[in-house]
């Protein structure tokens, strides 16, 4: 069944450049990974969605999800509430309307 997963996150000023740098062709043999798009939502919030085969595809996947963000982890802020510097969230599709 179809899974997405979406990261938000808040980029250091100065910094956009890098994070973007980060991830361009990182995720380009992810087995599993359909599409993934991310998100300019002004003043240095970025969100990150992906769309996965599966659930088990996109589990697969962590330890180079992991290891990417961990390549740009300096460029990010903290987006406070005790968040850290990513707000993940994933599941299946419940209803696909187009």
């Amino acid at each position: 069944m179809t899974a997405f997963n979406a990261v938000r996150f808040k980029v250091k000023p100065g910094m956009e450049t890098a994070f973007l740098d980060a991830h361009r062709n990182v995720a380009a043999d992810w087995p599993g990974l359909r599409h993934a798009n991310i998100i300019a939502a002004g003043e240095g919030r970025y969100c990150i969605i992906a769309e996965w085969e599966s659930m088990d595809a996109m589990a697969a996947a962590r330890p180079q999800m992991i290891a990417t963000l961990n390549s740009f982890r300096h460029t990010l802020d903290d987006l406070g509430g005790g968040l850290g510097v990513t707000d993940p969230i994933a599941g299946t599709v419940a209803l696909s309307l187009k």
